[in-house]
């Protein structure tokens, strides 16, 4: 909205004034890099959030398949706070309107064995169809056996 607000800060609280009224205050945490939050005071789309938990975002990831219940539970712990996670999760599992459930959960278990967990990083593999690649590594032809084929017992 463009107010200007002055900010008034002690040991315990912070408050916030407009024209030397008192707009909010906030009970600062004893912890350094401690998060205090009055749900109040949140936008809307962040009180959205607070309707999400770890178990419901796990739950969705596990229905999309093994490999993306890994990564949202990875995203999730990785966050010294899991609600800080909440948006890298809801992003990773969006990919699934776009893509595909089946295409998504390639892409996390790329993803996984290559060690990251960034929603990032799953993008660029089903943006670069990598997920794709790695699917189509299993030959759809083989010979069949006859007389003049040796074998690998042959060249040992």
């Amino acid at each position: 909205m463009g107010l200007l607000l002055e900010a008034r800060i002690t040991e315990h609280a912070v408050e916030l004034l407009h024209r030397g009224q008192r707009v909010a205050a906030h009970p600062r945490s004893a912890h350094k890099g401690g998060f205090t939050t009055v749900v109040a005071h949140l936008p809307a789309a962040h009180r959205a959030h607070l309707e999400w938990t770890p178990e419901r975002l796990m739950h969705w990831g596990q229905s999309i398949g093994v490999a993306t219940g890994r990564l949202v539970a990875r995203l999730i712990e990785e966050r010294r706070h899991p609600e800080h996670g909440y948006r890298a999760c809801l992003g990773l599992l969006s990919l699934a309107r776009r893509y595909g459930k089946e295409r998504l959960e390639a892409a996390s278990l790329i993803a996984l064995e290559l060690g990251t967990a960034k929603y990032a990083h799953v993008k660029a593999i089903l943006v670069n169809e990598r997920d794709k690649a790695a699917v189509s590594t299993v030959p759809s032809w083989t010979s069949p056996p006859h007389e003049h084929v040796r074998g690998p017992g042959y060249y040992q």
